[in-house]
């Protein structure tokens, strides 16, 4: 069985929803014949990779005053599910990042990166949108340093590839992230309880009938939810 799980790696509830996810996959009884895949969806495709500014300063010019207040709520939750959550880490471009999974998807270490760049970015506020903050996350993740290099030297690397995995977000649906699907017959959108991951893996197991997909929330709202723009055609 396949669960494709399409996020951002500066998604609050993609952090606190992957967490919660793998919480009911190892309570799953056939959590040895489940294969998780991770999926590109940036939050912002047409941001600029030169800017990098506090996430408390770009929530508050989107949502106003109560931007930060947004995250320090979002904060309690990731400490109730046991996740160090930084509020003064940084933003800006993820699609380098993205790109590195993709290469490291090709190794087999997709899921040691993502931890990282969720622990660095969360856990410890450090910049993961500098090349040499990706390389040092690689190198950590078992990535060969020349095929890392290569591929953050060049722009095009898995491009394609990224921007193939948000089309296909959107062809399913997705107006939202973190967005999860289970055999392409399930879905569920947002940052679930571990209760409602365990029942849709019991259910997809059984065949039972899909179960629609939930409607999406505000960009990184305290509803579990981190909305995304319409994908790029």
């Amino acid at each position: 069985m396949r669960v494709e799980i399409w996020g951002d790696v500066i998604c609050p509830w993609c952090y606190i929803g992957t967490a919660r996810f793998e919480k009911a996959l190892a309570g799953f009884a056939h959590r040895d014949q489940v294969e998780v895949v991770h999926r590109s969806f940036e939050l912002d495709p047409a941001h600029d990779k030169a800017h990098i500014e506090p996430v408390h300063k770009m929530l508050a010019d989107k949502f106003g005053p109560q931007g930060p207040g947004m995250d320090r709520q979002v904060a309690k939750t990731a400490a109730g599910e046991g996740l160090a959550y930084r509020t003064d880490r940084q933003v800006g471009s993820t699609l380098d990042a993205h790109r590195l999974l993709h290469l490291a998807k090709a190794h087999g270490r997709q899921h040691q990166l993502l931890n990282l760049l969720f622990d660095a970015n969360f856990a410890q506020a450090r910049t993961i949108f500098t090349p040499d903050a990706l390389l040092d996350l690689a190198l950590k993740a078992g990535i060969d340093e020349d095929e890392a290099r290569r591929v953050l030297n060049d722009p095009d690397a898995y491009l394609d590839a990224v921007r193939a995995d948000e089309q296909e977000a959107a062809r399913l649906g997705a107006t939202g992230v973190p967005f999860f699907v289970i055999d392409r017959r399930y879905a569920l959108s947002g940052g679930q309880p571990a209760e409602a991951f365990a029942q849709a893996l019991n259910t997809a197991w059984t065949e039972r009938p899909p179960t629609q997909t939930a409607p999406a929330g505000a960009v990184c709202g305290p509803d579990g939810t981190c909305a995304v723009p319409p994908a790029r055609p």
